[in-house]
């Protein structure tokens, strides 16, 4: 072995280019380019563009791009592994140009921002290695700036450099930008001692990117390149620009603007059945999400609840249709940490869109939130497929469970080869299988596996869902508000209190020093000590059947509740409940036990005797 060989840890892939064919620009959007399936979790591929002096900070035009081409400065798609660091990735980068950078020269990276070229933003004693350039490019270009003049072979002339840097016209106008070093001398000394082992010359891959220069030369014009430039400033202020801690209810409300009351959708609605009617409605060609929903329920019977939908039917059919959807077959999963299940006949009857745009109508129009969502789900929808990172416990065939935790516990390669056995012919349907060479090929493996159990197994169904939540613009506020929406969408812990409670009624007195006000004050003590019971013997389920007898909803609707929740008085034995208008009036008794009694005894039995007990109320 040659002494000036890398040490073990740097001996990484040389690297490949990537022969594609470019998508015609004409507009802003082109198509995604796919990426080949090998090496698909460590390698990405990165086009690569070495500018030629110290004070490029402009994007090159087109002219000038052929140029660099002309002079092998250009290399369409490069691969670059992701485990590389710093010192590695550089010398790479300087292998793949083929001895055009001086030995003198180190290089600094930047990345396109409108017309400029901008160093990203590390952290103190941060340096860019390929993860980093990875997550931070994301799609654009990687510039190499040289730290000194690159003159063009053959040419001894320093009047060549400026015909390369200092045509005008082949630039957009922008002001000069301070730029700090990415490398230091004494790391090129160390890249000038490394070997070249690229076998790449430039005439190999000179015509790859030819199909790329000839469409940019016939299709792009001034106009489109600063609609492009304007659509990049754009895109990176917009995934750039910190997420505001902006209150749920304030987003839900700013949706809900859209929402015309004056106009409705009719829902028939039975309540054994609540996911089918809720199917039929939102599949009937009049309905609109921007109109008002009318909710009417039918009993067992068959009849139908004669009544003016002004809110109390509406939030109890979304409640009802939040349990359905947690219940129904198209998720899977422990209670409160749902994923998406792979059913053949929710896929062709387009199930999983409703379901998803059931849950953006619950938001906006006022319903409870589903707070079923796993919180890989959650990722999968938020930051896309790709980002999430799904867990073994999101596993839900329990047979399998146990065999990749089997796998994960594994103490040498011989239990992980002996436990990998079993699944042989499932992770060769699931294009896992591969030759188990150490130990350190079982994280790897159980990451892909968990990716195409969890989340590419159910790749159509996840975007059907997630074009169901674009309904009045909630996925996009989702995307935006991240950490506003995980608490609705996913499990959290009850957050019904008793003083809540208390504080979210607003209280309707008699006249003060009224014969009635005086009874109300010894009442209103029963409600509140009421409240407190509930919290401390059932705790908050206790306080959500409460809240749901008096509203329809078991929970606050995370765009709160309108009109605001009040309490009303009546010499009846039983408490009465409009939930139309969220309205609870509670009886008048002498003695708290009474007080009590007859208040469980009416939530409880909410289902029987709702019907009659709202009918009274109108």
């Amino acid at each position: 072995m040659r002494s000036d060989a890398p040490p073990p840890t740097q001996q990484v892939q040389t690297p490949r280019f990537h022969a594609r064919r470019f998508s015609n620009w004409s507009g802003l959007r082109a198509k995604r380019r796919q990426k080949p399936s090998y090496h698909r979790d460590i390698t990405f591929f990165k086009d690569v563009i070495l500018l030629c002096s110290p004070r490029d900070n402009k994007i090159p035009k087109q002219q000038m791009k052929t140029k660099l081409h002309e002079k092998g400065h250009i290399l369409s798609a490069l691969e670059l592994d992701k485990t590389w660091d710093h010192t590695t990735l550089l010398l790479k980068l300087r292998e793949a140009f083929d001895g055009k950078i001086p030995l003198g020269a180190s290089l600094e990276m930047l990345m396109p921002c409108g017309n400029k070229l901008v160093t990203p933003t590390l952290g103190k004693g941060q340096q860019l290695d390929a993860s980093m350039v990875h997550k931070i490019f994301r799609r654009a270009t990687l510039y190499l700036r040289p730290s000194v003049a690159l003159q063009p072979e053959g040419s001894d002339s320093s009047t060549e450099e400026d015909e390369w840097v200092e045509e005008e016209d082949m630039f957009v106008p922008a002001t000069a930008i301070a730029q700090a070093s990415c490398s230091t001398q004494q790391e090129v000394q160390t890249f000038s001692s490394q070997p070249s082992t690229s076998d790449q010359t430039p005439s190999q891959w000179q015509n790859d990117y030819g199909t790329y220069i000839n469409l940019i030369n016939e299709t792009s014009d001034e106009d489109n390149e600063d609609d492009l430039y304007s659509a990049i400033i754009a895109s990176i202020e917009d995934t750039t620009r910190p997420k505001e801690h902006i209150p749920i209810s304030q987003i839900l409300s700013e949706l809900s603007d859209k929402i015309d009351n004056l106009q409705v959708c009719k829902f028939n609605i039975n309540r054994s059945a609540v996911l089918d009617g809720a199917i039929r409605g939102f599949r009937r060609l009049s309905y609109d999400p921007n109109k008002k929903m009318s909710i009417k329920f039918s009993d067992d019977r068959g009849t139908t609840e004669e009544a003016v939908d002004l809110g109390g039917p509406r939030r109890e059919f979304l409640h009802l249709l939040m349990e359905a959807l947690a219940e129904s077959d198209m998720f899977e999963g422990p209670e409160g940490h749902l994923n998406l299940a792979l059913i053949s006949s929710a896929v062709r009857e387009d199930r999983y869109f409703i379901a998803g745009r059931a849950v953006a109508v619950s938001l906006v129009h006022g319903g409870p939130p589903p707070c079923f969502l796993s919180r890989t789900l959650f990722a999968c929808i938020a930051e896309g497929p790709d980002a999430c990172r799904p867990v073994l416990e999101d596993i839900t065939d329990m047979e399998l469970y146990s065999k990749l935790k089997q796998v994960s516990e594994a103490k040498t390669l011989e239990e992980l080869q002996q436990f990998t056995e079993p699944l042989t012919d499932y992770l060769a349907n699931a294009g896992c299988l591969r030759h188990l060479t150490s130990l350190v090929d079982k994280d790897q493996l159980l990451e892909d596996v968990l990716m195409f159990q969890v989340v590419q197994r159910v790749r159509g169904p996840l975007e059907r869902f997630s074009d169901g939540l674009k309904t009045l613009g909630v996925l996009q506020k989702i995307k935006h508000h991240p950490e506003a929406f995980r608490p609705v969408l996913c499990y959290s812990p009850g957050t019904l209190t008793a003083e809540i409670m208390d504080d979210l009624f607003d209280i309707r007195w008699s006249e003060m020093g009224s014969n009635n006000r005086a009874n109300e004050n010894r009442v209103v003590a029963y409600w509140r000590d009421y409240l407190q019971d509930a919290e401390e013997e059932e705790g908050p389920a206790k306080l959500g059947d409460i809240l749901s007898f008096a509203t329809g909803c078991h929970v606050v609707p995370p765009i709160g509740f309108s009109p605001k929740p009040s309490l009303e008085f009546q010499r009846g034995r039983y408490p009465i409940a409009n939930t139309c208008v969220n309205c609870l009036r509670i009886p008048l008794h002498q003695s708290y036990e009474d007080f009590k009694s007859n208040m469980d005894f009416a939530i409880q039995n909410t289902q029987q005797i709702l019907n009659i007990l709202i009918d009274i109320s109108w």
